[in-house]
């Protein structure tokens, strides 16, 4: 994380495939549904969690149309659904996607993507190449550690939404632009996908996810573009900070226009948060006014950590919670364990 921070013709692909496994799949019982201006209650989040999840095809979790996205990461979550409870307390909405930051030669976590769809929320994991390269990735190194992970994330069953080296575009993580080149980026995701199409790992949502182009204007994006065969959606992390642009269309536009010379992919913000400062509020609602004006935008994930001396927690904040809760108040979620 920085602080200056069409999947159709693929669907049809995916739909039959999808179907015989919807239909092969017994469905227990769902959550209750989400009102579109209510809160989370006690007795609806227990039952939830008392229940199996709903099982559903990939077909249905790339295609939903009835919604947006509100999506969190939050410290502890979804190993504890705490933290998530509190901020949808604190913003009256319960969110649909749950996202987890997730290491290199990590096992996969069954549990809490299990956990995430018992609550009712598509599991998303962003998975940090730390303590290897990019470069050994795409010759090999990892193989039998990838095709393990592939299985495992087979064996669960439902969708994972999978993001592999984001922020790739920028210098501050070992798999950005001072250690990595483009070309061993892209054979490294095309590997890691393959891997998984060879283990029988088709129920991933694969999301490739650059910083916003604003800090490093320098650096196009297409080189880094794995090709639509390997991508599902295209995620973007972009934060509000005071130094920055403080409308949806100044932080996301260049960056979206620029993907939209190679590509058609929906796109989904897939990190982002506001800094306080006296456009606060109001960053806010362009955030959310954008995600909700734009057909081709999922929806949001809000990363609720305070780091590095910068809080950017939406329950901790009086003015960004008023703000978050009332922009949010009137967006229909996405409903797929519903």
């Amino acid at each position: 994380m920085t602080a200056a921070s069409s999947a159709t013709g693929k669907l049809g692909a995916l739909v039959l495939v999808s179907v015989a496994l919807a239909a092969s799949l017994a469905a227990c019982a769902p959550r209750a549904p989400q009102q579109a201006a209510g809160g989370p209650t006690q007795a609806g989040a227990a039952a939830a969690l008392s229940a199996a999840p709903q099982r559903i095809a990939l077909a249905r979790a790339l295609a939903d149309p009835a919604g947006k996205f509100f999506g969190l990461e939050v410290n502890g979550a979804p190993d504890s659904l705490g933290p998530v409870r509190d901020v949808a307390a604190a913003v009256d909405r319960s969110p649909d996607l749950l996202g987890q930051y997730v290491g290199w030669n990590t096992p996969f976590d069954a549990a809490a993507a299990a956990r995430s769809a018992r609550y009712g929320a598509l599991y998303y994991m962003a998975w940090e190449p730390f303590g290897t390269t990019v470069r050994a990735i795409a010759d090999g190194a990892s193989d039998a550690y990838i095709s393990g992970f592939a299985r495992a994330v087979r064996d669960f069953g439902d969708p994972v939404a999978l993001s592999f080296g984001h922020e790739m575009n920028g210098d501050w993580y070992p798999w950005g632009t001072t250690g990595t080149t483009a070309a061993e980026f892209v054979a490294a995701w095309r590997r890691i996908h393959d891997l998984f199409a060879k283990n029988g790992a088709d129920n991933v949502i694969w999301v490739w996810n650059p910083n916003v182009v604003n800090p490093v204007p320098g650096v196009r994006l297409r080189p880094y573009w794995p090709g639509g065969a390997y991508v599902d959606w295209v995620g973007i992390t972009g934060y509000f900070a005071t130094t920055g642009p403080h409308t949806f269309g100044g932080l996301y536009g260049p960056t979206i226009s620029q993907i939209r010379q190679f590509t058609a992919e929906p796109v989904l913000i897939a990190e982002t948060a506001v800094e306080t400062g006296p456009d606060e509020a109001e960053s806010v609602r362009s955030l959310i006014a954008g995600v909700e004006d734009r057909g081709d935008v999922l929806g949001l994930i809000w990363f609720n950590y305070d780091k590095d001396g910068v809080d950017w927690t939406l329950d901790g904040r009086p003015l960004v919670r008023a703000a978050m809760a009332k922009s949010l108040a009137g967006m229909r979620l996405v409903s797929l364990y519903r």
